[in-house]
């Protein structure tokens, strides 16, 4: 299994901010984004990354719990306004590298995990769901707050900030170690 200090060298090479590791049992899930995801997100019912493709609150709760531990960590995206939706979103793709290239690295240590990032994922320029199956399952990151995870309460949990300034947008993703 890799360790927590192959992963911190790993990471050394990455624009990481902050990070924490901790118990999958020490995540509240939560129903309430769920709800904001149903009420407010475009991109509901949409996606394989994405509610419901990726099950109920309590499905995602028992797919991460059978995990050992966590590595939450988050990226700093320099921006003119946060406020300016689409100048935010579009600096999600480095965030995503990085998640990926942490993720291949924890697999190729020898251990099996799972990453939950920013995605409602775009990786296809048209989503395969519901109509057929993810044609990326590889790839695809789901959306850390479409398990149920308020990430905002993990940040603070573990002495993380969440946000930064007017100009600066905090990402974040978990993967769960096996």
């Amino acid at each position: 299994m890799v360790t927590h200090e192959q992963i911190e060298e790993f990471i050394c090479q990455y624009p990481v901010y902050q990070y924490a590791f901790f118990k999958p049992e020490e995540i509240e899930f939560s129903y309430r984004v769920r709800w904001i995801c149903e009420q407010e997100c475009e991109r509901y019912n949409s996606t394989w990354a994405c509610p419901p493709a990726v099950g109920s609150v309590e499905e995602c709760k028992h797919r991460c719990l059978k995990y050992k531990e966590c590595f939450l960590f988050s990226t700093i995206a320099e921006v003119s306004d946060v406020i300016n939706f689409e100048e935010t979103l579009a600096t999600r793709a480095e965030h995503e590298e990085v998640t990926a290239a942490i993720e291949a690295f924890i697999k190729s240590q020898g251990s099996e995990c799972m990453a939950l990032s920013t995605e409602s994922c775009d990786i296809c320029d048209t989503c395969a769901y519901p109509d057929g199956p993810c044609r990326f399952p590889e790839k695809m990151h789901p959306c850390v707050e479409s398990h149920g995870i308020i990430v905002s309460e993990l940040a603070e949990k573990f002495d993380m900030e969440f946000t930064l300034s007017p100009n600066q947008i905090l990402w974040f993703g978990i993967l769960f170690l096996a």
